[in-house]
């Protein structure tokens, strides 16, 4: 799989759901690379992966271990990427991370490449990778906002278990099987696995993704807020987000209110227009029930749009349903995607 006249990537939390991801979509996407150098923490070190037929050896993420990376993918937790990410800029490479430990700093570049590539010009070593739900939002939101503009955002979100790890995965299937079973079973991971209370995801919809902020909103609902006005360039563009957690494994679906700012503008002219976007397919055929759903989007790198209408009381209001593979388009795609577009644009050479 080497490259002669490629990169030195390096994947760090390469033993995770979403470092596989990332490692199997560099393969998929047949992205150039001249070495590659997989990252762990110390537990995880010595253990033999096999990526494309290849036998490698995780290592232990650490300061050296960055030395001669070009590119290096983090996706291991926060206070990995604010302890690592500077020192593998220090030599040399430029950090694409997938935590929430640089989004909202001023001077790092939130991306998404068919939304705002051009920030990537702007960048000091480090490119935070957005949160899994507003990525998909946004990837649906602005053509609207390049041709209608975007005055307002409602979001409700049924956000799949996998955004909380493998190991809510694993809590998901055995408590359907206790219930199915009549047997007991003790929550451990859900809603937050650090928060006070744990409750059955299991034929439950649980209205908490991430810890409650004094506001009374939760540190997810407050992610997508900030994250859309920052990514879009919108700061006076009012967002609001309520996240729920469903039992299903993998892909995120959203409930998107929006108004624009043009008059006279129909579902129709929506929808043309989101029928040839970037990254986006179209399905919006309610005669024949065709309508994105997550069991249809599992291991597509696309954002799925339909159901969209106008709101039956705002002219400028609308309603569209908005779902994708919250480990591929929400993590591991937009990443590989990032480091694409640092190669097109010639910021990494």
């Amino acid at each position: 799989m080497s490259q002669q006249n490629g990169f030195h990537v390096a994947v760090v939390g390469a033993t995770g759901a979403v470092g596989q991801q990332m490692i199997q979509t560099l393969i998929k996407e047949n992205f150039p690379i001249r070495k590659l150098t997989l990252l762990s923490s110390a537990r995880s070190a010595g253990k033999k992966v096999d990526v494309n037929g290849q036998e490698y050896i995780i290592e232990e993420a650490k300061p050296e271990s960055f030395e001669g990376v070009e590119i290096a993918l983090f996706s291991a937790g926060g206070s990995v990427s604010k302890e690592l990410g500077p020192e593998a800029v220090k030599r040399g490479a430029i950090v694409v991370d997938n935590t929430s430990a640089f989004r909202m700093d001023e001077n790092t570049p939130l991306v998404v490449p068919e939304v705002n590539e051009a920030d990537l010009h702007n960048q000091n070593g480090i490119i935070a990778n957005p949160n899994c739900s507003t990525i998909q939002m946004v990837v649906a939101l602005e053509p609207i906002r390049q041709h209608f503009g975007l005055k307002k955002v409602i979001v409700s979100t049924y956000q799949a278990v996998s955004g909380s790890g493998a190991a809510a995965v694993e809590e998901l299937m055995e408590q359907t099987q206790a219930i199915l079973n009549s047997e007991a079973y003790e929550p451990k991971i859900l809603p937050v696995k650090s928060d006070k209370n744990h409750y059955q995801i299991a034929f439950n919809a649980i209205p908490q993704i991430d810890k409650f902020q004094e506001n009374g909103y939760t540190f997810e609902e407050m992610k997508m807020i900030n994250e859309t006005k920052k990514i879009m360039h919108l700061p006076e563009l009012q967002v609001s987000a309520t996240c729920v957690r469903l039992p299903v494994a993998v892909g995120h679906s959203e409930s998107v209110y929006f108004e624009i700012e043009a008059d006279n503008v129909s579902a129709n002219d929506i929808k043309a227009l989101l029928k040839d976007a970037p990254g986006v397919i179209l399905q919006d055929d309610p005669e024949n029930q065709l309508y994105p759903m997550p069991a249809n989007c599992v291991g597509k790198n696309d954002v799925f749009v339909g159901r969209i209408r106008r709101d039956i009381d705002e002219p400028r209001g609308f309603h569209m349903w908005v779902v994708s593979d919250n480990l591929l388009k929400g993590a591991a795609w937009n990443s590989v995607q990032i480091a694409e577009s640092l190669v097109k644009l010639g910021i990494v050479k």
